[in-house]
């Protein structure tokens, strides 16, 4: 109830913290159609995408406040999660519950005029997401397998709004593939994290033991570098002097530096914000998407 006392621009700024717009930079998958179909610097096609782009973390912003409500009491015992506005208080419930419906309700007519086909695969996003926080997330493997077609679908709704002409079917191997790695990742190092307390914010992870998460980060790290290394040379679209060959040693570079940092250096942050912070990794994946451009368009 604190923030029915707060004045309305603190209250503005509460809900869209909630809505956690960091978290939006995963909806950048959307682009991926765009990019490999070689349209990027098509105007048309890139002002679709971006639409799309805007509606996914609209959605993506709901199903945060959603799931932050889920969580709330969970999450007031959470080390960093006690401070979200909802857990803190500075964010009254009601308007949250208010936006979470309020956005998908306002975003159907947008995202069905932008294209039927994109709004089917935005809502069943949002659908998937839903389903996740209320039942998915309690479910061993499917909790993290939820999390990976989530990335997926961010790829296929990209694939209506460019009208793809040569989309590999590789790259949505590639995206899940890395999704789960990601995903294992996260419940990794919340378990590292929380310590003794683990199951009581989350109780799925009791499910888990590090070296379990570690022995299926190992084997999805496997499958990822030779599903890229195939797409590298097969995917119908590519160079045909395989030149994508060249991209390899930055996708190996990245996934060897994360789990330097996990192991070695002993990071506990998600792999997003990693990534964001670790400097060598960020710049490993600037250089594979620079590389990767240069080689689409230029060769």
């Amino acid at each position: 109830m604190k923030a029915l006392v707060l004045p309305q621009g603190r209250t503005l700024t509460a809900l869209v913290r909630s809505m956690r717009p960091r978290q939006w930079i995963k909806n950048v998958f959307i682009f991926a159609p765009l990019v490999f179909d070689e349209k990027l610097l098509r105007p048309e096609p890139l002002g679709r995408t971006v639409a799309g782009f805007l509606i996914l973390c609209l959605l993506s912003g709901a199903v945060y406040l959603f799931n932050d409500l889920q969580d709330l009491e969970r999450d007031r015992q959470h080390p960093r999660k006690r401070n979200r506005p909802l857990a803190a208080g500075e964010l009254d419930p009601r308007v949250a519950w208010g936006t979470i419906w309020l956005i998908p309700l306002g975003l159907a007519y947008p995202a069905f005029a932008l294209d039927p086909l994109f709004a089917l695969l935005a809502y069943v996003y949002w659908g998937l997401n839903l389903a996740y926080s209320l039942w998915l997330k309690h479910q061993v493997i499917l909790d993290v397998l939820a999390l990976a077609s989530g990335y997926v679908l961010r790829v296929a709704a990209g694939v209506p709004l460019v009208q793809v002409e040569r989309f590999s079917p590789w790259l949505y191997l590639c995206t899940l593939l890395l999704a789960l790695f990601i995903g294992f990742a996260k419940r990794r190092q919340e378990i590292i994290l929380l310590g003794e307390n683990a199951r009581n914010h989350r109780a799925i992870l009791e499910e888990y033991t590090v070296r379990f998460l570690d022995e299926m980060m190992g084997v999805v790290m496997a499958a990822t570098i030779v599903a890229y290394s195939l797409y590298t040379f097969s995917a119908p679209n590519l160079p045909s002097n395989h030149a994508m060959m060249l991209t390899i040693p930055f996708v190996l570079y990245g996934i060897f530096r994360y789990l330097y940092l996990i192991h070695v250096r002993g990071e506990t942050a998600p792999p997003d914000e990693l990534v964001l912070k670790d400097l060598p990794l960020l710049l490993t994946v600037i250089l594979w998407g620079v590389t990767a451009i240069l080689i689409l368009y230029l060769m």
